[in-house]
């Protein structure tokens, strides 16, 4: 069963996923964490990221292996690296390579085959797994949204202001709203969850009511 979590950077979907795996016993699939190892690689080995072609390449290129919630670059654990604010700005480059794009979203497909999977993104719903079991996507205000990534920042030891994450993520909202190949955008049959003023557990504890009645039905 493929169980597809989408939605803004910030709604908490990365978080939710984790956790609903967990509660039902799936896989988890970190989507965007496959785009920011190939952003990571590519700042790594002085690639163009302005170059479509030589970021394509690199994808082919390098070994990705997602392992244990653990992100593996060529054998290299990146799963902090990927993480600075750095590879979050120059990720954009990378997401928006439509080339590099369908070639995660076949690698996303492998993956997931044959296994019952908690997959999140910006497209899982409407790109990667249309013909998903149960659909979700989450959002919530802009500015807890960008709360929660400033608290997540400190926790790192990143001090960046509010107004400027806010700055950040209208522009990259805007970016993955307007892209060619894998907008971003709820499915039709998605269900659309706000999760600005509701306790994570509340969220996950929603998100498994509706899988399980999925299952059930």
């Amino acid at each position: 069963m493929i169980v597809t979590i989408d939605g803004p950077a910030g709604a908490g979907k990365s978080t939710a996923a984790r956790q609903l795996a967990q509660r039902l016993g799936f896989e988890f699939l970190d989507t965007g964490a496959m785009y920011r190892a190939v952003t990571w690689y590519c700042c790594q080995h002085k690639i163009d990221l302005a170059d479509p072609h030589a970021v394509a390449d690199a994808a082919r290129r390098m070994s990705l292996e997602l392992v244990d919630d653990r992100v593996q670059v060529d054998g290299e654990d990146v799963s902090l690296a990927i993480r600075t604010p750095e590879v979050t700005r120059e990720s954009r480059h990378v997401a928006g390579n439509n080339v590099v794009r369908q070639f995660l979203v076949e690698l996303q497909r492998s993956l997931a085959a044959g296994r019952n999977v908690v997959t999140e993104g910006r497209d899982q719903g409407t790109v990667a797994f249309p013909h998903a079991e149960c659909k979700f996507f989450l959002v919530a205000d802009p500015r807890e949204r960008a709360l929660r990534r400033q608290r997540e920042l400190e926790q790192r030891g990143q001090q960046v202001s509010l107004e400027e994450l806010l700055q950040q993520q209208s522009h990259r909202d805007q970016r993955d709203a307007e892209r060619e190949f894998g907008a971003m955008r709820a499915a039709e049959d998605a269900h659309v969850i706000d999760t600005s003023c509701v306790e994570l557990e509340q969220v996950v504890a929603q998100l498994e009511r509706l899988v399980r009645e999925r299952i059930g039905g």
